[in-house]
């Protein structure tokens, strides 16, 4: 038997990032729209009906996971984390749609969750650590990792994975050892805060886990494989089949895996080989879950969360069922998504007569109106999954820093010198994003218009399943930035912000440059590397000067005049440097003592006081001996540790 369409889940706005499913009746999802909903099916009812929508954060919401019912909540809760950094806990059923509980101590985005039948919560965070939660309270953190923890799944009360989006963090066998997967491409063994051992082989970020019962657990990666390891470090088999990233893992009752990810698809996976592709309108498969009957839950970049069930008497009707069909069809498929086409080079429709070589196939062809049309082998029959258009875009996301963007841009400012990187998504506003660039790496910011102006002709989005004329993003389903004009200032507060970037949606666009254009900007080809995926790209001038980033005249340092800093995030810069010294050895002779911790407390009020209030900065309290607690740390600490 084959999976098929079920039902199709209506309620949120944006992304659907995360979902869970304890029960056959109960699916937990959470959304780029600030939203969490727990959609039920009661007395007997075959459709899931939507709760009160939960409000998870004033920013976006990553990942959810249910607990179990306890006296205060006896349906259970609906557990959130997002960009918010708090995990926010609501009781299914309530009247209200408040939180019961509010856990606060990650300082970034909180990206991955999971709980255990007894309570104990797992996150993982962009922070670099997982959190250990108990009765609601903080028991004990996981550190180790390079980067971001994206993901987490509780097993049982014993036994843990955990990792991200998202990243993967993962604990297993006792209540003291833990797995941990991250941006840095490694899964580990942890025994309480120890790290014991590692994972090597994932090529790329680990972005989900997933226990195997008598076997060990399942690792999928951005290198588009799905890995199945022993605990001892073993891997037993690869698996391969899509052809972008990985995003999630979950398990079947008849321990079959199932995948979702970047290529708009969902694959089930048995005995090492991919049973069958389930191919969705829309391109990111951000989360899969199954639920206890074997059914298939989906969440996608489009917003809708989609049941897929393999018993026939679950199916939707055979209308909906072929109006399904043709909405895949009818897909408009980016040219990098497939690879290089070359339409006389392609059969006609005898093809499809021909049967499939092995699931999830894809077969070009010339179709009847000319167009090139993608059909894939899914369970016996040939599917058209689209047609083949050229794509604005990059073809999948790319990792900077151990965050994802859907572009990373190599900008070349003087020959000989490596190019700077210039990250952006869609949904970031691109004067912030242009800022962020030109501050990080020490350019004059009379180049910011023709860097907004640079990513508004080069990030133009591509039309998929939507009316002539409306702009979205092929691989996040965002609508893309269409310009008017710069804005003046910063997107005010509580406007929604990208996960990956903390950047604020643009709402307005370039206007007419002002001084001389950077030399060239060109962009990586996602899929082989190379540089040649859109050509060298000129940012354009105002005027007819082609005058290149020039070198400043005189070096940045050393500074022999008062620099002032316009803009700083003062909280996040006491964060770091505390972050710096409790990473030290505890035996390290560069630990604050508690007189340079109280000096470097009145330092840091101080310097906020002044940046509340510019124009009436009053005489400081700060002596001579606090700011020679300073300079001795900037003379003590390693290099790397100087600058926060």
């Amino acid at each position: 038997m084959v999976y098929k369409l079920s039902q199709t889940l209506v309620g949120h706005s944006s992304d659907v990032r995360a979902l869970a499913s304890p029960s056959s009746d109960l699916i937990l999802s959470a959304s780029r729209d600030t939203k969490a909903i727990a959609w039920t099916r009661q007395g007997g009812s075959s459709s899931f009906s939507p709760s009160v929508p939960f409000h998870a954060g004033e920013r976006f919401v990553n990942a959810v996971t249910y607990l179990p019912p306890n006296v205060e909540g006896p349906n259970g809760y609906l557990v959130t984390g997002g960009q918010d950094t708090i995990i926010n806990i609501f009781p299914i059923g309530a009247r209200h749609s408040e939180s019961s509980h509010m856990l606060i101590g990650h300082t970034e985005n909180v990206c991955a969750l999971d709980a255990t039948t007894n309570g104990t919560i797992i996150s993982g965070s962009w922070d670099k650590t997982a959190r250990i939660w108990k009765d609601f309270k903080a028991a004990y953190e996981l550190r180790g990792h390079t980067q971001a923890v994206w993901a987490v799944v509780a097993v049982d009360d014993e036994q843990f994975l955990t990792g991200e989006v998202s990243l993967l963090m993962v604990s297993y066998l006792e209540p003291t050892c833990g797995l941990l997967g991250s941006a840095d491409k490694e899964i580990r063994l942890w025994n309480r805060h120890k790290s014991i051992r590692k994972f090597q082989g994932h090529k790329d970020a680990v972005r989900g886990l997933v226990i195997i019962p008598n076997i060990g657990f399942a690792s999928c990666s951005n290198d588009s494989e799905i890995r199945v390891w022993t605990l001892e470090g073993d891997t037993i088999y690869t698996l391969s089949g899509h052809t972008s990233f990985v995003y999630s893992l979950s398990l079947l009752p008849s321990d079959d895996l199932v995948s979702g990810g970047e290529d708009r698809s969902v694959r089930v996976w048995k005995d090492g080989e991919c049973a069958q592709v389930i191919v969705l309108p829309a391109i990111s498969v951000w989360a899969v879950a199954t639920m206890p009957n074997g059914d298939i839950v989906a969440g996608t970049s489009d917003g809708i969360i989609r049941v897929f069930s393999e018993k026939e008497e679950r199916w939707a009707s055979p209308e909906t069922l072929k109006e399904y069909d043709d909405h895949v069809a009818n897909q408009a498929l980016p040219s990098q998504q497939i690879g290089d086409v070359k339409k006389s080079d392609l059969p006609g429709t005898e093809a499809l007569t021909k049967p499939g070589k092995s699931e999830g196939q894809v077969l070009m062809i010339r179709g009847e109106n000319g167009a090139v049309e993608a059909h894939q082998w899914s369970s016996g029959t040939w599917q058209k999954v689209g047609e083949v258009v050229d794509a604005v875009g990059s073809g999948r996301r790319q990792l900077y820093e151990g965050k994802e963007y859907d572009y990373v841009f190599d900008v070349d400012i003087q020959d000989g010198v490596p190019p700077l990187k210039l990250p952006y998504n869609i949904t970031e506003n691109p004067y912030a994003a242009a800022q962020i660039f030109l501050q990080r790496n020490n350019l004059p910011m009379s180049y910011i218009d023709e860097v907004v102006k640079f990513i508004e002709k080069n990030t133009s989005g591509a039309q998929l399943g939507e009316p002539s004329g409306q702009f979205v993003d092929p691989y996040t389903g965002a609508s893309s930035y269409r310009s008017s004009t710069v804005p003046t200032a910063p997107t005010p507060a509580g406007s929604y912000q990208d996960p990956f970037t903390g950047a604020s949606r643009y709402q307005a666009s370039a206007s007419t440059p002002e001084g001389p254009s950077p030399n060239t900007v060109h962009s990586h080809d996602p899929f082989t590397g190379s540089s040649g995926h859109r050509g060298h790209h000129t940012i354009p001038a105002a005027t007819a000067s082609t005058t290149p980033i020039q070198p400043p005249a005189k070096p940045f340092l050393p500074v022999t005049t008062p620099l002032a800093f316009q803009q700083a995030n003062i909280t996040a810069m006491r964060a770091k440097l505390n972050e710096l010294e409790h990473n030290l050895p505890e035996d390290s002779s560069l630990r604050f003592t508690p007189e340079q911790a109280e000096a470097l407390n009145r330092l840091f009020e101080q310097v906020k006081a002044a940046s509340q209030d510019t124009k009436n900065i009053k005489a400081t309290n700060i002596s001579a001996a606090d700011i020679k607690i300073v300079l001795d740390l900037v003379a003590q600490w390693p290099e790397t540790l100087r600058f926060p």
